[in-house]
């Protein structure tokens, strides 16, 4: 339903580990500790929606001495990112068409197993579209984390805003897949296990 580019879904919530539970009980399948970001203030559970696709919640974390990087005052599926060929086209291809991604600048994370996870991915405050354009990430030679995951079923992901024809033009010069239609700036989903679905907005 969405294009091979799509990586993760990011849902933010103020209380990560409730609502973890509620997303096992609704589905079935429960999301594995991510790990913490350090230099963010937030740490994460993930769960994969196929392919090198999953779900990130992501949450304040307690330990941290850093306050959190993201808007995490409500639950909300806050953004989207993609894994375009070349990180550096496809943030001048976004400027090109209109939206801003922002600089690119190094990310990293050690899972609970003590692995070290690297990445290099675009930001931008405030997010281009209030998070409906998506963010770019490049995990280069780290495992994606989507292969080593509990797998659900992405069955629906789709936008609203009110100008969906320039997100679409964003996102056809991104060559990313997103249906958005016009109303308030949101993205919703809806992710299914074997007990049930669990909507995410």
């Amino acid at each position: 339903m969405t294009d091979s580019l799509l990586d993760h879904l990011v849902y933010a919530t103020p209380d990560l580990l409730a609502t973890v539970d509620r997303f096992a009980e609704a589905t079935g399948i429960r999301p594995v500790e991510g790990g913490r970001h350090e230099a963010w203030g937030t740490r994460n559970y993930l769960v994969g929606l196929g392919g090198t696709t999953y779900l990130e919640f992501i949450g304040p974390d307690p330990e941290a001495s850093e306050v959190s990087l993201f808007d995490v005052s409500r639950e909300q599926l806050l953004t989207w990112a993609i894994h375009p060929t070349d990180l550096e086209s496809a943030l001048a291809a976004a400027r090109a068409a209109g939206a801003d991604l922002g600089e690119i600048f190094p990310g990293s994370r050690t899972t609970p197993a003590g692995e070290l996870l690297s990445w290099r991915v675009t930001g931008a405050n405030p997010r281009p579209y209030e998070g409906v354009v998506p963010f770019l990430i490049d995990w280069a030679d780290s495992p994606h984390p989507a292969l080593s995951l509990p797998v659900a079923e992405l069955v629906d992901f789709q936008g609203t805003h009110p100008q969906p024809a320039e997100v679409q033009t964003i996102l056809q010069a991104l060559g990313a897949e997103l249906t958005v239609v016009e109303g308030p700036p949101a993205l919703a989903a809806s992710v299914r296990g074997p007990a049930g679905t669990f909507h995410l907005s």
